[in-house]
């Protein structure tokens, strides 16, 4: 896709839809999971639809409309406003009022973004509604939703959702419930399931683990001290290729048992740091998010659409982690990602009590998600399955660059793989470049080999 592409969005004002029937007027409180500081803020998404014959004389942005109408009655509280009780708790006061839609129209087609759409996006600013600009998540709507109609026939849905509300795999459920409706079902086919109260603290709280992640540093981080302008946003893809040249530079007794998510973090948290030239003795951390939906017992019921998920941090001195070869990063990635446990969330819940519902520490720290499994390019409104579906840029939050959102991408080769979106200062960005490509490529011989040596595993530095 050309990063150049520009073109014109012509909006409608934005209008109010509400549940299409009565719903009830009460007082839902969120999880202790979900309220917490660095949840507070509007995540945003995207899904591309092609063109479809089969639909002419249909308009998906009144056929989306509809259809949302119809969804909240099952999702009431989503059509709510957040409101903040003592303690910083919140709660969903619903209202019934409703969520904000946008109908658009743009003079750009489908092709036009590429064989194979993925972020970064061009003019993602005139494809969402600007939720940003309300500047708190309390008394607003919880959700935004923009259809913008193509010249070739296609569209694109992009939403922004209150990530208070639900998690990926929550957005997924509500967007395949909308999708059911548009399509003409009477109602979703997994019902929604609120019961927040299943990650509440206890009473009273106890925090039984370490948690570094919400450990407050005053270090300074080279990320916060760039404008914005000169930030360089690219994606990079990891197909069966990368993904086999990345195992032979772990350890044997590391390759059969670590995952391509595994993989992907421990090779891109190494190489960033790397590019953004951190002192040797500074400490570095990268922090994953987990679902911890299949990780608890017994586990969440079906329909479930809270967030459900954990913080856990891996870091290192910078210094370390970059002389060491790939095998070490991967070890203190695979451990971290090991810690979440059932106590290790309700560990979680009542920090947030005891704590004020802090933010997750950020002082030179990269955040990841992966949603590749979550579903998003399977959410069909009638259209099929979009040619893109999931997150509408690299990352989240008032510094650009400090996360990156996995996606399930297929290249235009065909060839079906993972997708990093990156954010980093131009100088980085070509340096982060460099130390991808030494590890994607296959090694000339088993780093790890009788003959290697210390320099011959650390490939790239």
């Amino acid at each position: 896709m050309a990063s150049s592409l520009t073109f014109t969005v012509s909006r409608r004002e934005p209008v109010l839809v509400a549940p299409a029937k009565p719903t009830p007027r009460e007082f839902k409180p969120l999880s202790d999971i979900d309220d917490q500081e660095g949840l507070r803020f509007y995540s945003s998404g995207f899904h591309f639809y092609c063109n479809d014959p089969s639909k002419e004389g249909r308009d998906p942005a009144r056929v989306i409309k509809e259809a949302l109408g119809k969804v909240l009655v099952h999702y009431y509280p989503i059509a709510g406003r957040l409101r903040e009780w003592p303690g910083r708790k919140l709660v969903v006061e619903c209202t019934g009022e409703g969520v904000v839609f946008v109908e658009a129209d743009a003079d750009v087609r489908l092709e036009e973004f590429g064989d194979a759409p993925s972020p970064p996006f061009p003019c993602v600013e005139k494809l969402l509604y600007d939720a940003d600009s309300l500047g708190s998540v309390l008394d607003c709507p919880l959700l935004f939703v923009q259809v913008t109609r193509l010249k070739c026939g296609g569209f694109i849905f992009g939403l922004r959702i209150n990530h208070t509300i639900m998690d990926a795999p929550g957005v997924v459920q509500f967007l395949t419930a909308l999708g059911e409706m548009a399509r003409g079902a009477a109602a979703p086919t997994v019902p929604p399931v609120w019961e927040r109260e299943l990650l509440t603290a206890r009473f009273p709280p106890r925090i039984t683990h370490v948690h570094p992640e919400y450990e407050f540093s005053a270090a300074t981080d080279v990320m916060t001290t760039v404008p914005r302008s000169d930030m360089v946003n690219r994606s990079f893809f990891f197909g069966p290729k990368e993904i086999s040249a990345l195992r032979k530079y772990a350890p044997p007794h590391l390759r059969p048992t670590s995952s391509r998510f595994e993989l992907i973090t421990a090779s891109v948290w190494r190489s960033r740091t790397a590019a953004l030239g951190y002192d040797p003795d500074d400490e570095v951390r990268v922090l994953f998010v987990v679902n911890a939906r299949g990780r608890r017992s017994p586990p969440l019921p079906s329909g479930y659409y809270g967030n459900a998920l954990a913080f856990p941090v891996a870091s290192s001195a910078a210094g370390r982690l970059m002389r060491s070869p790939l095998g070490y990063a991967l070890e203190v990635v695979k451990k971290a990602k090991a810690s979440v446990t059932d106590e290790y969330m309700q560990s979680v819940a009542d920090l947030m009590v005891v704590r004020g519902r802090p933010h997750f520490a950020m002082a030179r720290t990269y955040l990841v998600s992966d949603v590749t499994r979550a579903g998003f390019e399977a959410v069909d409104f009638g259209w099929g399955e979009g040619v893109y579906g999931g997150p509408a840029s690299a990352g989240v939050g008032a510094v650009p660059g400090v996360a990156s959102f996995y996606t399930w991408h297929r290249n235009d080769k065909g060839e079906e793989g993972i997708l990093v979106p990156m954010c980093l200062p131009g100088p980085a960005m070509e340096r982060f470049q460099m130390e991808m490509d030494s590890l994607t490529q296959e090694p000339a011989f088993d780093p790890y080999g009788s003959n290697a040596n210390m320099n011959n595993m650390c490939i790239g530095y």
